[in-house]
């Protein structure tokens, strides 16, 4: 898929913020639908990685999409980007 693509061409090439820019569009399609089907789970993975990556605004997001999300939600988003950010 495309999100992989953009996301291993800017591994170690891309700076942190644009980084985390590009993190946070991901959390934002998820969470909106656009483009793909709205997965709360991803919205929220993606979103707290660009969280961790610096950005202000997706830390503000997923802080307002948590409210929305049962516990087992949100403990599967965690787990999925800790696993990212090991992987990566």
């Amino acid at each position: 898929m495309a999100r992989f693509e953009m996301l291993d061409a800017g591994s170690g090439v891309m700076g942190t913020t644009a980084q985390a820019d590009v993190l946070l569009e991901l959390g934002m399609m998820y969470a909106a639908g656009r483009d793909c089907e709205a997965d709360v789970v991803s919205a929220h993975k993606w979103l707290n990685i660009a969280a961790i990556k610096g950005s202000a605004r997706a830390a503000e997001l997923r802080s307002e999409l948590s409210t929305t999300m049962s516990k087992a939600d949100i403990a599967k988003a965690l787990r999925e980007a800790r696993e990212w950010m090991t992987a990566h």
